[in-house]
């Protein structure tokens, strides 16, 4: 699927329908939009983005967020707020999938970048 051209999308119900690991929906000079989905068991991944904040929107699941030292649970409504530099990993804890959309300020990710599995991901680098 190629990025959409569409300014106002009912992001809740793209995040809830995704299951892609990873699926970047939008991307501007500023800010990219892009939507995940975790499975049972599965993770993000530790990782620091420098020069890079993210935000991350819960619509379904339940899991754990680690965002530097501090290690908590998340869930539907939830935003995890990882500011440049700051390591962080979020796991699926719950007996669903973990979905969720971020945005990365500026862009993380090549604009259409789809990774259906996060085995893809990494071997994608």
């Amino acid at each position: 699927m190629s990025e959409t051209e569409k300014l106002s999308l009912p992001i809740m119900q793209l995040a809830r329908q995704n299951d892609e690991f990873r699926k970047v929906i939008w991307t501007g000079e500023k800010t990219q939009l892009v939507l995940m989905a975790i499975p049972v068991g599965g993770e993000i991944g530790g990782e620091v983005h420098e020069g890079h904040d993210q935000l991350l929107y819960f619509v379904q699941g339940t899991g754990m967020a680690k965002i530097g030292d501090v290690e908590c649970k998340i869930a539907e409504g939830d935003v995890g707020i990882v500011p440049s530099g700051t390591y962080h990993n979020f796991r699926n804890t719950g007996l669903g999938m973990l979905k969720l959309f971020t945005t990365y300020s500026p862009p993380e990710h090549e604009p259409g970048t789809e990774h259906v599995t996060k085995r893809e991901a990494d071997m994608d680098g």
